[in-house]
């Protein structure tokens, strides 16, 4: 199908347009430039996609890296130059975090560039390929498009960035972006889940004999299931064997977080006591997906061998450190599950921690409530909240257990990096909830705009915002997009007076953790936001009554600014705090 009138021929862009469409992208974000300023005109004109200016290049980048994640694909539009620079550390963010997206750069024309010019945006030298080569470094994917070739060139990206599961980039000279497409070839998507048959054989009996072995068996699943469309069959094998199984905070929500068998978060020496001892010491650990990194596994003290077990990746398997290339995630996942409903090994409840001191948990008053016996736990936070949640001052602890109680299953929480995260990931969800948050990248700001992308591409969900004051001002002019485009979150900004996390790791009183103070309160309106609903909380009671209101104002954004001490953290850092990294097996 085109885009075109007799009177307006089909073109480059127009090209690009409908590939993007039929990969569900409904939305493309960016900022004007002269350079692109004519080609807009077709991307205003098409019919399934929608124009979204961002304040900034940067927040594009984070935008369309949450709806990739949202969405499956994202796609994003910026100048050349300047434009594309600024996008490029959210390009890279998505490249880390295996986020499928396109970044279309227009630029110059192709006489402009033959004739080396001294055109803006450019260093001066004639040389108009340089920042294609720096993207080069982030993307998996690039192309810059000539008359002959475009339409091949986008395909080969495209596909690629969707084999990959990264981010693709092309440079478009506006004249070869404006120019007749021609009639197209059919596009060949590739299957993720496809598998080469003898390596899935090999694997098969491989995983056969390793289960059959098995006595204890846990899952630890990541993030790369979702990005290669394994979910169903991690679901699948969950059922089939009922193991007991953990997440990392990459892959928060790709399993179902209200399931009998699910543990919590695990992340080395930051978890908790039984989530730690059930994966660090299983017989068999079967990992779905899962990137080991220091924001994720407590700085490397993980106990469990890497080199051991069953480790589902990408693109191939491994049983105990022998690979099966060919075999994708999907499909390995399907052969566990089949091979456990055949004979099921011994599935076992978390295993209760040891006496271990030097693996303890923090003392008892530094423990999060989710550790105590039940009903020690909520006979406690009764009376705190009778007796003294009007009048004791809000703690980390208290708030991420109530925000976590505040989310439904019909929300997307974006958590940015800092307390925030680390206080809300080992909060259970409930069943269809998702988490968005960058752990391994970890570029502050990121949720606001991500927060966009990911609600414009499931307009049914509402948006849960956790960030905090720090992070949040470098984006902060996003709030104004997003109620723009009629997004209508609740945002939970946490406000503890600087980069609270930078202090604990270094420079408790350190000028450089210092931030300015903003009227956060007056900051929505001053940013067009029409008519928000600005509510503070001090206390625990004060807290319990703003998220409630919250939660009931759905026709409008809501911004809770909660105050915590500067010095506060959640309770996973505590125990990072007492279980020192410089005890980590895995760092050389």
């Amino acid at each position: 199908m085109t885009t075109s009138t007799p009177e307006t021929p089909a073109t480059v862009m127009d090209h690009i347009l409908d590939r993007l469409s039929a990969l569900g992208v409904r939305h493309l974000f960016g900022m004007p430039g002269d350079y692109n300023l004519r080609v807009l005109d077709r991307v205003v004109a098409h019919p399934r996609v929608d124009w979204v200016g961002t304040a900034n290049e940067l927040s594009a980048a984070y935008a369309a890296d949450g709806y990739g994640r949202a969405n499956g694909f994202g796609a994003l539009l910026t100048t050349f130059g300047v434009g594309e620079l600024n996008a490029i550390n959210g390009v890279a963010g998505a490249y880390a975090e295996r986020v499928p997206l396109l970044h279309v750069v227009l630029g110059p024309t192709t006489a402009t560039e033959e004739a080396g010019s001294v055109v803006h945006h450019t260093m001066g030298d004639g040389d108009f390929d340089r920042f294609a080569r720096a993207h080069r470094q982030v993307v998996c994917a690039d192309a810059v498009l000539r008359p002959g070739d475009a339409l091949a060139e986008v395909d080969r990206v495209l596909a690629t960035c969707l084999r990959e599961s990264r981010p693709g980039y092309l440079r478009v000279p506006r004249d070869v972006a404006l120019a007749p497409a021609g009639a197209a070839a059919p596009f060949d998507a590739p299957d993720p889940k496809a598998a080469d048959a003898a390596d899935l054989a090999a694997f098969r009996a491989a995983a056969a004999r390793r289960l059959a072995a098995a006595r204890r068996v846990a899952v630890l699943a990541d993030f790369l299931v979702d990005r290669f469309h394994a979910r169903a069959e991690l679901a699948a094998l969950l059922a089939a064997g009922s193991f007991p199984h953990a997440v990392l905070a990459t892959g928060k929500t790709v399993v179902d977080e209200s399931a009998p068998g699910f543990l919590g978060l695990y992340s080395g020496a930051m978890s908790g006591a039984a989530v730690r001892a059930t994966i660090d010491r299983a017989d068999l650990l079967i990992r779905a997906g899962v990137l080991l990194a220091d924001t994720t596994t407590g700085k490397f003290t993980h106990e469990f061998d890497p080199g051991e077990g069953i480790d589902l990746g990408p693109t191939a398997a491994a049983v105990d450190g022998v690979a099966f290339p060919g075999v994708p995630l999907a499909a390995a996942l399907a052969v566990l599950a089949e091979l456990v409903g055949e004979r099921r090994p011994a599935a076992v409840g978390p295993e209760r921690p040891a006496a271990d001191p030097s693996a303890a948990d923090p003392p008892a008053g530094n423990l999060p409530a989710a550790d105590l016996p039940a009903a020690i736990k909520e006979s406690a936070l009764a009376v705190g909240r009778k007796v003294c949640g009007s009048v004791l001052p809000l703690t980390q602890s208290y708030l991420w257990k109530a925000v976590g109680d505040a989310v439904r299953p019909e929300h997307v929480v974006c958590a940015d990096n800092g307390t925030a995260m680390l206080g809300i990931a080992d909060r259970r969800f409930p069943r269809g909830a998702r988490f968005v948050a960058q752990p391994l990248w970890a570029s502050i700001g990121y949720c606001i705009p991500a927060l966009l992308g990911a609600q414009l591409a499931e307009p049914a969900r509402r948006g849960l915002l956790l960030i905090g004051d720090g992070a949040a001002q470098l984006t902060a002019s996003e709030l104004g997009v997003l109620d723009h485009h009629r997004v209508k979150p609740i945002v939970v900004l946490v406000n503890n007076d600087g980069y609270t996390v930078e202090r604990i790791t270094h420079g408790l009183r350190a000028v450089y953790n210092d931030i300015p103070r903003w009227r956060w309160a007056d900051v929505p309106a001053a940013l067009g936001v029409r008519n928000p609903l600005v509510l503070t909380a001090r206390t625990p009671a004060a807290l319990d009554r703003a998220l409630a209101r919250a939660v009931g104002t759905t026709d409008r954004m809501v911004l809770v600014e909660v105050f915590v001490g500067k010095d506060d953290v959640p309770a996973a850092l505590k125990r990072m705090v007492v279980n020192r990294p410089d005890r980590a097996r895995w760092v050389p």
